[in-house]
């Protein structure tokens, strides 16, 4: 594992944001070192709320479980579940700069119901997803827990994410930190 790649989105910064979060202990990846289904899930520059809803063929809801703003400088650790099965489809971490969004967006944001991609698209931000870097990493046994990874998920299930820069009208308004549900070992979506 090298160093953490040169980005405009720094994974430890991100990281940081939540001391109580455990490292990672991940590795870097070029796309094509991305196996399907994380590859289609990760490998491209569109918003991933719109993405993982066509994905798994439900529509996703937003669970902040941890938030904090300073300044202009809001920072949430979330999950996004099924809306009807309620299965975790992702964990996230993004700081967003309130400054860079929209008041009516910057509202919605900080009521913590919808989520990020659909607000966006929802309220016509004019928006551009830039993805930054792609990584993975061993599932932790918090990662096991929030995507409610059974014992049909073998101990050395690696988790796929990316660090992503959402621009907002055409300005870097929104840092993201994605990671994917891992695939069904039984080779389904997950």
């Amino acid at each position: 594992m090298g160093p953490e790649p040169s980005y405009r989105v720094g994974l430890a910064s991100l990281l940081g944001l939540f001391p109580e979060e455990p490292s990672l202990g991940e590795s870097w990846l070029s796309p094509e070192e991305v196996p399907e289904p994380a590859h289609s899930l990760l490998v491209h520059h569109h918003h991933m709320t719109v993405t993982l809803e066509t994905h798994h063929g439900e529509p996703v809801a937003l669970r902040a479980i941890a938030s904090r703003r300073i300044g202009q400088v809001y920072c949430r650790k979330l999950l996004l579940e099924g809306a009807r099965t309620g299965t975790v489809v992702l964990f996230g971490m993004v700081r967003i700069h309130l400054d860079q969004v929209p008041d009516r967006v910057r509202d919605l944001i900080l009521e913590e119901k919808i989520p990020l991609g659909r607000l966006l698209i929802d309220q016509g931000v004019l928006r551009r997803v830039e993805r930054t870097a792609l990584f993975s990493y061993p599932a932790r046994p918090i990662d096991r827990e929030r995507f409610a990874l059974g014992a049909e998920y073998p101990p050395d299930t690696r988790l796929f994410g990316r660090l992503a820069l959402l621009h907002c009208d055409g300005k870097p308004a929104i840092e993201l930190l994605e990671v994917v549900r891992p695939a069904s070992p039984a080779g389904g979506a997950g």
